[in-house]
């Protein structure tokens, strides 16, 4: 029988880290110990903005083959991260790194990302990670909430806003393919503007879905007019992109209009707040996102303006 130690006491660190496991893979707590350690530096010190990529020949001279018969061993693997690969890495989340979309994660959220990680949970049944899916369903339930969404809606976390978008659409061409009974005749369509994030063109792709471009207005925008218009003129469109602050500008789509048509047309309305859609928390904006609480489905990317780590992205449907 034992007994636990108080949380950061030295016997509690040996019987966590080494023991139980010691029969399988040999005492590692030494190793742990240091790789914890320096997460713990990384994420206690402020980002480098300095840091940049290489070229891999500077590289490979500096760190040598890092893939031997007899390994390096733990304090030279590490060392070479730390002094060698994670500096040829933007720090992403420095207030000077200004390129692409920078991410904004708390320290907290550094610190606790480590630990989810650390625990090495599947949850991709109830049976093996009920209380991981607990907490995410709590997440995705303000999520729910900030959309003005029924309670019986909700999804899941995936990858990334490239991989939500195409989750969402194969989901809304199944929904036309079932409501339809059949393939179309001619080739499945969607319809955006061409503000619309280059992900949608390339679900389009692997859809094998035309995209149907539609006509922004003067501040960019989708329009119900717009896509009324362009939908009289198309058939076999099962799905509308509409946007929820676009990546390049930040603008937010007529939701309400698109809404209207979508409704009068039979079609899903899917609204990519990737880069938005965190804005629907502040009340000082949420008016400009009127319409969205009748969408099909919506994503957004923690990783982004919910101070959350690299890489996720909430997909929500509104009748799952």
């Amino acid at each position: 029988m034992t007994t636990s130690s108080p949380l950061g006491s030295e016997a509690a660190v040996p019987h966590a880290v080494g023991a139980a496991a010691a029969s399988v893979w040999g005492d590692e707590t030494e190793t742990a110990a240091a790789a914890v350690a320096l997460a713990s530096r990384r994420i206690s010190k402020p980002s480098d903005p300095k840091t940049t990529a290489r070229p891999a020949s500077e590289l490979l001279a500096d760190a040598g083959q890092t893939i031997t018969p007899e390994g390096l061993g733990a304090n030279e693997a590490l060392r070479i991260f730390e002094d060698i690969i994670a500096p040829a890495t933007r720090a992403q989340d420095d207030p000077l790194n200004l390129a692409y979309i920078p991410a904004a994660p708390t320290r907290a959220a550094l610190a606790f990302d480590a630990v989810v990680s650390s625990y090495n949970i599947f949850a991709g049944s109830w049976e093996s990670g009920a209380g991981a899916i607990f907490a995410e369903n709590q997440a995705l339930g303000w999520l729910i909430e900030l959309l003005g969404w029924p309670k019986t809606a909700g999804g899941c976390f995936v990858s990334g806003g490239t991989t939500g978008n195409l989750s969402a659409l194969v989901a809304a061409r199944q929904f036309a393919r079932n409501q339809l009974g059949r393939h179309p005749v001619g080739q499945w369509r969607l319809a955006c503007t061409t503000q619309a994030h280059s992900s949608v063109q390339t679900a389009a792709s692997v859809l094998d879905a035309e995209v149907v471009i539609v006509p922004e207005n003067d501040q960019g925008q989708l329009t119900g007019e717009a896509l009324r218009a362009a939908l009289a003129r198309s058939h076999d469109v099962f799905a509308v992109v509409a946007s929820a602050g676009t990546t390049n500008a930040g603008i937010i789509d007529d939701l309400t209009g698109v809404a209207d048509v979508c409704e009068r047309f039979g079609v899903w309305m899917h609204v990519d707040g990737a880069y938005g859609g965190a804005a629907l928390a502040a009340p000082s904006v949420r008016s400009l996102f009127g319409g969205i609480e009748r969408a099909d489905s919506f994503i957004v990317d923690p990783h982004k303006w919910l101070f959350a780590t690299y890489d996720c992205c909430g997909l929500l449907y509104r009748q799952p």
